[in-house]
């Protein structure tokens, strides 16, 4: 049995992030001594695990809670955890993409800057400042 401080630490997860997904439901509530502090068994631990590496991937609450519904049943096809996954994957490749507009527009911005003079004469506060200045939307 772990405390909340030792699941903490062996998973990386801070103590109110794991107080948090016992409230949004995807940790089941410990069991408590008589102190009242929370005691963890081995399948808190690998449950905080999962979430944690499906947060470190990207995926939000609500898909997480998805793929605990189907974690809970393997008798059901695991077509739609794929289906969860590809659509993260999606979502990433569209973050990726914007973020490569964005890097664009920094470059463009940077360059556009002399260096000479004070700030009233500099490209990149006057790219800030004016949107039209920017040659592509983000």
């Amino acid at each position: 049995m772990f405390s909340i401080g030792e699941l903490s630490k062996r998973t990386k997860v801070k103590v109110p992030t794991i107080r948090y997904y016992e409230e949004m439901g995807l940790l089941a509530a410990p069991e408590r001594t008589e102190g009242a502090q929370r005691r963890y068994d081995m399948a808190g631990l690998e449950r905080v695990s999962f979430i944690k590496h499906a947060r470190d991937l990207g995926f939000s609450i609500e898909a997480i809670s998805e793929l605990i519904v189907l974690q809970g049943h393997p008798d059901c096809s695991c077509q739609a955890a794929t289906d969860i996954a590809v659509s993260q994957l999606s979502e990433v490749r569209a973050k990726i993409k914007r973020l490569r507009a964005l890097e664009k527009e920094l470059i463009r911005i940077s360059k556009g800057c002399d260096n000479e003079g004070g700030s009233e004469n500099c490209y990149v506060l006057a790219s800030l400042a004016d949107h039209k200045l920017c040659h592509h939307d983000h």
